[in-house]
């Protein structure tokens, strides 16, 4: 049995959880709707306010599965009950972000400014104090999509290992390397 796929996931107040005849998961809470598609091999049955995820077969691929949806829909309950918040920093001299509605503009070094568009899902502030690196706070109630957009922003400018410029998740610790030793006299 799956050690993560046994787990049950207990729903909070204000959640409610449907499945259709072709497997179909639809959450939704205070936060929004969320959708997902599961294999027909894994069955879904709730008790209470407790969801419990099952499989049909012993098979290599049903075992994999199994951990896997019940991941996926415990991810989607926190999403529409709390949500997810993910802080990236900008370390460097000049690195700047603005966001304005769903465009995200970055300054990062290059000869031109970078202009990215946001899903609509993933919502997005920046923060430049004085004195503190600029940060950008992604909000959403998908985990897979606001990972994935995190990812793409960390990828314009990644944090090299000499000086720890670049774009880094907030308390993320980057292992610098010694630049080059003096020439021996």
């Amino acid at each position: 049995m799956s050690r993560i796929g046994k787990l049950p996931i207990p729903l909070p107040d204000g959640v409610k959880v449907t499945v259709s005849d072709t497997n179909l998961v639809t959450v939704k809470g205070k936060l929004g709707e969320l959708h997902q598609q599961v294999d027909p091999k894994i069955s879904i049955t709730m008790e209470d306010s407790i969801l419990h995820v099952g499989r049909n077969s012993d098979e290599k691929d049903d075992r994999a599965k199994h951990g896997l949806y019940r991941a996926l829909l415990a991810n989607m309950v926190k999403g529409v009950s709390e949500g997810y918040t993910i802080v990236q920093e900008l370390i460097g001299v000049g690195y700047k972000a603005t966001a304005k509605d769903q465009l995200l503009e970055l300054s990062l070094g290059y000869s031109h400014n970078i202009a990215l568009e946001l899903p609509k899902e993933v919502s997005v502030t920046t923060t430049a104090e004085r004195g503190r690196n600029n940060t950008i706070i992604l909000k959403s109630i998908d985990k897979q999509l606001i990972g994935q957009v995190a990812a793409k922003i960390r990828s314009f400018r990644k944090p090299e290992p000499y000086k720890g410029k670049g774009i880094r998740f907030l308390g993320e610790e980057i292992k610098k390397k010694a630049g080059k030793s003096a020439a021996s006299q």
